[in-house]
């Protein structure tokens, strides 16, 4: 289980963050976001939707829980599972579903589906650091540790 950290300052830096990170991405990768209100998350979403090519707004589907976005070959699913009542609630919406081949999944507050949700490929951690965020990238995958250590070499 590798981890990196990175050093984040500001919203510009973040996306960017969020782009260099979606290239790597190959499909079937589930990545899970953390952290606090206000710490980044959607933030990081919306650079890596962008980094795929998406040109619209990305907002967090707090209400609607996900929001598919076709990019390419392949569908990258955002989940905000924080209104989440109950962890059963996903297996109504068809989560297991989700998790294909061509799919790439970014779910914030995944804690809010434990017992339900697979392990991720991706954990990353988002803190507040004063004006800026340390971002915690850990890998629980074979993949997940393909995109950690491209990340940190990049």
């Amino acid at each position: 289980m590798t981890e990196r950290q990175f050093h984040i300052q500001g919203e510009e830096a973040m996306t960017a963050f969020g782009e260099r990170l979606a290239r790597l991405f190959q499909g079937g990768e589930r990545c899970y976001l953390q952290g606090d209100l206000g710490a980044g998350k959607t933030t990081l979403v919306r650079g890596i939707l962008q980094g795929r090519g998406h040109r619209g707004a990305v907002k967090s589907p707090t209400y609607t829980l996900i929001e598919p976005y076709e990019l390419g070959e392949h569908v990258f699913y955002h989940l905000d599972l924080y209104r989440l009542g109950d962890p059963e609630e996903l297996e109504w919406i068809g989560i297991r579903d989700l998790f294909s081949d061509q799919a790439v999944s970014l779910i914030e507050w995944p804690e809010r589906g434990a017992g339900i949700l697979p392990t991720p490929d991706l954990a990353v951690r988002i803190m507040h650091a004063g004006d800026a965020r340390d971002v915690f990238l850990t890998a629980q995958s074979e993949q997940g540790e393909r995109i950690v250590n491209q990340l940190a070499e990049a």
